[in-house]
């Protein structure tokens, strides 16, 4: 099996963009990362897309649509779906075409519009829960979450105020990220303070609907020595799907998380995560999330991912716990759907390579880890990059 290497990574700006398509997206995604990697479209064998249901840009066959402007034409090209676990499933596919031997180069693109020029999310989101059992509720993902972050405070004591911090510390890194749709310094009064839209879920608390795409390349080893450099490598990989059923499983803890980082901890050689692991972008559409997904990651005890956010653990200047969502994650560079995992996997490139510029964590930092999570709550998606 070959090593494979991340050789670039680029973002188009994430906010609402109403004038593009998503086509010209991938283009500016896919031209960013192959200007980071010095490479053009020639020196790439394969392509995988991921982007999330096709009502989000309101065309049918998405990936097909997005064919050309992710410099596919020609070219072999994959779209695997796992809803909003794709951002990181994607680099996974990517890993694949590549360790397998098969190509030596692909480029991964991660795409999504969001913005209410298209269909609702939230509808699309109720269309997709079973039509007898679900839908009839009315289904949207605020209100589960907030039926979620209700159970994970209700089981562990925790307050809605140190949850807020989450996005207190998130808006904050954001600052420094140039895709940043609202980063800024806001207090955790402020926060808890925002409008309700499903108690104990704030508006602050919520990441914003956003338009945005990301790329990554990936190279095996013998073409990554020969470009020189400094090389970032996936180390390992994983993924996991519970039941589709989310009144089928206690919501306190993400087991899809914890299984599908076993399995990248596995592969990455990690027995513990907690000391081997210097930086993390977990996946936080919702501030709560970080937290209940720290924990799935193992890089906290059930339960205690909110004391150690409150102790400055996951700051991005600490120099003795782990950094987390340096970024500024979704809550504060933005959430377009499918390319949100994929902009964390490239944070975790950049804070490796050492690019990061003003967001460059404060410890040394030899390996790390971006996680996504989607589709009907229950796929978790795992990635491992070390240098």
């Amino acid at each position: 099996m070959q090593k494979v290497a991340v050789l670039g990574a680029g973002l188009t700006k994430f906010m609402r963009r109403s004038l593009e398509t998503g086509r010209e997206l991938c283009w500016e995604a896919a031209d960013a990362a192959l200007r980071d990697a010095d490479l053009t479209i020639q020196d790439i064998d394969c392509v995988v897309v991921v982007t999330a249901p096709d009502a989000f840009d309101g065309v049918h066959m998405k990936g097909e649509y997005l064919l050309d402007g992710s410099g596919a034409k020609g070219k072999p090209m994959v779209r695997p779906y796992v809803g909003g676990g794709s951002g990181v499933m994607g680099p996974i596919a990517g890993w694949y075409h590549v360790a397998s031997g098969r190509f030596r180069t692909c480029l991964v693109i991660a795409e999504e519009r969001m913005s209410p020029t298209q269909p609702h999310p939230q509808g699309a989101f109720n269309a997709i829960y079973d039509q007898f059992t679900e839908r009839p509720l009315g289904v949207n993902l605020l209100w589960i979450f907030a039926l979620e972050m209700m159970r994970y405070m209700q089981v562990y004591g925790i307050s809605q105020r140190t949850i807020a911090g989450v996005a207190v510390k998130n808006k904050r890194n954001a600052k420094d990220h140039p895709a940043c749709q609202l980063g800024g310094e806001l207090t955790v009064d402020e926060i808890v303070s925002a409008e309700v839209m499903a108690y104990p879920v704030t508006r602050l608390m919520v990441s914003p609907v956003t338009d945005g795409a990301g790329a990554m390349v990936l190279a095996n080893e013998d073409f990554a020595r020969k470009k020189g450099g400094k090389h970032v490598w996936v180390e390992g990989v994983g993924w996991a799907l519970d039941t589709s059923y989310w009144t089928n499983r206690d919501l306190c803890y993400p087991e899809y998380v914890e299984k599908a980082a076993l399995a990248a901890y596995k592969m990455a050689g990690i027995t513990r995560p907690r000391e081997e692991i210097h930086v993390a972008e977990p996946y936080d559409p919702f501030a709560y999330k970080e937290l209940h997904h720290l924990e799935g990651l193992q890089l906290a005890d059930k339960g205690q991912a909110p004391k150690l956010l409150e102790q400055g653990f996951f700051d991005r200047d600490t120099t003795k716990g782990i950094p987390t969502s340096p970024s500024g994650g979704l809550l504060g560079v933005g959430n377009p759907i499918a390319a949100a995992g994929l902009m964390k996997v490239a944070e975790i490139y950049w804070q490796l390579a050492g690019k990061a510029g003003a967001r460059q964590v404060k410890r040394n930092v030899k390996r790390g880890l971006a996680q996504a999570w989607g589709d009907l709550m229950q796929v978790g998606t795992v990635i491992v990059l070390g240098v």
